[in-house]
């Protein structure tokens, strides 16, 4: 037998009740933590209809569709979960399901691996499951694929379901303050070049960030320090002091004709959750990093896309104008992060992004559609962002394009703060996108 699966047992609850009331073929994604002893899967989302398309029952899945609901699901997740892979609900044999399976599987990878900002370490797991679940027999059959191998072959791995599973998490968090600059060329579409140069000055912040050196409670650790050690079981939450040092060899260092800048300012909450009492510093620094990296590039890509669609509506589209201010240097602000339970009974949330014009019904609409999970709107946690105020430049934090007459150096910088003195910053300089052009 391959790998183990601990899934929470609302997921077998949920995955009958799929089967019961839906047309099969049913598909969707498997969310949870892996580990090298064994994964835990937390919960299970449906993919949901394609807008525009005709009823898929009897029919192939739609294999692109499954990949971008992925995609758009890694967004929601926080430092720790991960989409681990895809379940299919069908009355077909299982051996007939391998290959569909597998081609999923590999898809929602491709497309999830495609945004990271973080190069794989030595110590992730390769493994993504696939679940088929037979409703007219209930048999469910668990398989796991190497995902780095494109001829990786099936293995049966153990999946068992257990109550609690949610419970036992530790959450580590830090508010970071985000101040990024990138050139832009003189001409081409706007979106376009936003796109382009906006990923690469990501890139190397995404340097910076994963250089940096993490401050837990105020001190430094050791990477194979037990992240409990010394301290009581039942503690949950850590505070971590992010401490960023600007690269010497920055490409922002360079002197370079530019027709404009973008910048990236404001100040964002991150966390991660671990699961076992066991967890090392080395994972919890680690989970944290990437949900800094993930949190700001979805936030940037988010804006990014209602720039495009606005830019292809030839400017009529009402995407055009969200968040916008109107200033010598165009402002945008990019969305807070706000977050939701994934059961009552344990700590673990995901989460979702909230534009300024959009109230609280539209986040629970998307989390509906996206995770397939029912919230009430007080449920949501609003409280660890602000929404961005649009202030004089210079004096808050925004993503910003407006006119240079000479782009001096001037190096990127992201400095951390203890969640203890970041509240008053975040209630004054949330996240948003200045543009510069001449």
């Amino acid at each position: 037998m391959g790998r183990g699966y601990a899934v929470e047992q609302a997921v077998e609850a949920y995955l009958s009740k799929l089967g019961a009331t839906h047309a099969c073929p049913v598909s969707g994604l498997l969310i949870g933590q892996s580990s090298s002893q064994r994964d835990y899967v937390i919960m299970a989302s449906r993919t949901p209809p394609r807008e525009g398309s005709a009823s898929t029952a009897g029919k192939s899945l739609d294999k692109e569709w499954v990949a971008e609901h992925a995609r758009q699901v890694s967004r929601m997740l926080p430092g720790g979960l991960a989409v681990l892979g895809v379940f299919m609900i069908s009355d077909a044999d299982a051996k007939d399901t391998v290959a569909t399976l597998s081609q999923l599987v590999f898809a929602v990878e491709k497309l999830i691996s495609s945004e990271y900002l973080w190069n794989p370490a030595d110590d992730d797991i390769t493994d993504c499951v696939t679940l088929h679940v037979n409703p007219k027999t209930r048999k469910t059959i668990c398989r796991t694929f190497d995902v780095k191998n494109p001829k990786s072959m099936a293995k049966l791995a153990d999946w068992k379901y257990h109550s609690g599973v949610c419970s036992s998490w530790s959450m580590v968090s830090c508010c970071v303050n985000v101040d990024m600059l990138v050139p832009l060329p003189g001409s081409g579409s706007a979106a376009e070049i936003l796109d382009a140069f906006l990923k690469e000055g990501l890139k190397e912040w995404a340097r910076q960030i994963q250089h940096g050196i993490c401050l837990f409670e105020g001190k430094t650790l050791p990477d194979d320090t037990e992240l409990l050690a010394g301290q009581k079981r039942n503690r949950q939450t850590f505070t971590v002091q992010l401490l960023i040092s600007p690269d010497d060899q920055s490409l922002s260092d360079v002197v370079q004709q530019c027709g404009g800048s973008v910048s990236v300012r404001g100040a964002i909450h991150s966390r991660a959750y671990l699961h076992s009492n066991k967890s090392k510093v080395r994972l919890a620094e680690k989970l944290l990093k990437r949900d800094v990296l993930s949190t700001v590039a979805a936030r940037v890509q988010m804006l990014l896309e209602e720039l495009l669609m606005s830019e292809e509506g030839e400017g009529g589209g009402e995407g055009g104008s969200r968040g916008k201010h109107q200033t010598a240097a165009d402002t945008f602000a990019l969305p807070r992060r706000i977050f939701c339970p994934v059961s009552s009974c344990g700590p673990v949330c995901v989460c979702d992004y909230q534009f300024s014009d959009e109230a609280k019904a539209e986040a629970t609409d998307r989390l509906k559609e996206m995770l397939d999970i029912d919230v009430a709107e007080e449920h949501l946690d609003t409280s660890q962002e602000s929404p961005a105020q649009i202030l004089e430049r210079g004096a808050a934090a925004e993503l910003t394009v407006g006119p240079v007459e000479a782009l001096e150096p001037k190096r990127s910088k992201c400095v951390g703060v203890a969640m203890a003195t970041a509240v008053a910053l975040l209630a004054t300089a949330a996240s948003m996108l200045y543009l510069s052009d001449i």
